[in-house]
């Protein structure tokens, strides 16, 4: 069949548009790839064929950005526009939740905004640490920023539309360099906290249904009463979902400080399953449940049926460790009027309960640590380097796709094959081959397992109570003053 003419028909099939619309589409696809038709290939998507054909024709330039822009507009064609998809969305919501979630993520993904191809090729295992199975990700899936792009904002001043990757501008905005193609892109309107949020998904997903919570305004993120509020409003309205935020604050934080937003989507972590090692007793909270949790970061958990009990507690938790220090253990909670202490607070249900997680942070750096105290020491930056965040809290790695090549090398390192192992990776990569009889068989099997060790470390790096005796009498002070 013609390619132009089956794309019409596909588009037309998606419900976007209705067979007497045919001609109109036909002629929106020739607008954007030129008016000749040409014989389809069988093995190849037709959006990819479409985006090489209007290349051939000039039509675009052959690049990253103009090619991501030109294959959004065309996955706009089949997507309905946003009244469209919120009538629809809330429509099915009567049903139930899920019923919503499960139509919104399906359009997501059939009209590439999830970008489930690329998804697929991240590498993704877990193996068993002494704090439960970790899961390790090195995400391939996120392209490289486009170098023109990168040239492009080196000398560009103006002020940006949109204003940042989370606004909800972003919605059917073209793109251009430095700003990410967004035509097919949809935002279902929410009510929470009594102010508009968008609820959308996470096009380079890290999980299952990955998604995003965001607030209609531009603001910078923060960290208190309001936001436990606003976590329990969304666990009323899916419940199916976990929801959280990143800290807010450098080093501790995610890489979006500048616009309020959440993280959710339908995956349990590995710190969800980790069990209480210490109960805890809050006399004033009798209908809450505490304890802190078996795990490598300082997580207080908070179990309760009673939503106004728990956000209260949440809230005495959060006000006193923003104001807490303990400098026989790098504690600090203020420089001057620098604030350094926050949490990265994170709620799911269980059954009629909500679970909230109060992960306790701190953004203090030293001369010997510089990139911060409670971040990933030095001798790990050869893994993982980067901030960790809502995501890596919980118990999965975001590993940088710089990875996947070089633990290859790695590998023939330890297989005594010619290579070309990294110095990075050197010492620790000796270290292992050590202790561990290495052969082709479990080479692989010792990679993983290793990636999960030194993903265990990293986040006992980021833990502000250790996991040793001093660490230990210093959660008893806090607990105690708590």
């Amino acid at each position: 069949m013609k390619l132009l003419e089956e794309y019409a028909d596909k588009v037309i099939e998606s419900g976007a548009y209705e067979p007497l619309d045919r001609i109109y589409v036909l002629n929106k696809i020739r607008a954007l790839v030129g008016d000749e038709d040409v014989e389809a290939a069988a093995d190849k998507p037709l959006v990819a064929q479409l985006v090489d054909l209007a290349v051939k024709r000039g039509k675009i330039e052959d690049g990253q950005t103009a090619r991501e822009i030109l294959n959004d507009q065309l996955y706009d064609l089949m997507t309905p526009r946003p009244s469209v998809v919120n009538r629809e969305f809330w429509e099915k919501y009567q049903q139930s939740p899920e019923t919503a979630t499960n139509w919104f993520y399906k359009l997501c993904t059939s009209n590439d905004y999830v970008k489930v191809a690329a998804i697929k090729k991240n590498v993704v295992f877990d193996k068993p640490t002494k704090y439960g199975n970790l899961e390790i990700t090195i995400n391939l899936s996120k392209p490289e920023k486009d170098p023109k792009a990168i040239a492009a904002a080196a000398h560009d001043t103006k002020k940006k539309y949109p204003q940042c990757a989370l606004c909800m501008e972003n919605e059917g905005y073209k793109g251009r360099l430095g700003q990410a193609a967004r035509s097919n892109h949809r935002i279902i309107r929410m009510t929470i906290g009594g102010k508009q949020w968008g609820f959308q998904y996470s096009p380079y997903a890290y999980f299952n249904e990955h998604c995003i919570f965001l607030y209609s305004k531009h603001e910078p993120m923060k960290i208190n009463r309001q936001t436990l509020i606003n976590l329990v409003e969304i666990e009323n309205q899916l419940p199916a979902y976990f929801v959280g935020s990143n800290a807010d604050l450098p080093i501790v934080g995610g890489s979006m400080l500048a616009h309020e937003h959440y993280q959710g989507g339908r995956h349990t972590f590995p710190m969800m399953k980790a069990s209480i090692k210490k109960p805890l007793q809050f006399a004033d909270y009798p209908a809450v449940e505490a304890g802190i949790v078996n795990w490598p970061m300082s997580d207080i958990r908070l179990t309760s049926a009673d939503a106004t009990q728990l956000i209260d507690l949440g809230t005495h938790i959060i006000d006193f460790w923003d104001h807490y220090s303990d400098e026989s253990l790098n504690i600090k909670a203020f420089d001057g009027d620098t604030r350094h202490h926050t949490v990265t607070p994170i709620m799911h249900r269980d059954s009629e309960k909500y679970v909230l997680d109060l992960v306790l942070r701190d953004n203090n750096t030293s001369d010997k640590y510089p990139l911060g105290i409670f971040h990933p020491h030095e001798k790990l930056w050869h893994i993982k380097k980067e901030n960790i965040g809502l995501i890596e809290v919980m118990g999965r790695a975001i590993l940088p796709a710089r990875l996947k090549d070089e633990l290859n090398e790695v590998k023939k390192f330890w297989l005594g094959a010619e290579n070309k192992i990294a110095d990075s990776h050197l010492p620790w990569a000796k270290k292992v081959q050590a202790k561990t009889k290495i052969t082709k068989d479990n080479v692989d099997e010792v990679m993983e397992q290793e990636l999960a060790n030194i993903f265990a470390n990293v986040l006992e790096n980021a833990g502000v109570f250790k996991e040793d005796v001093a660490g230990q009498a210093g959660w008893d002070r806090f607990i105690k003053q708590l």
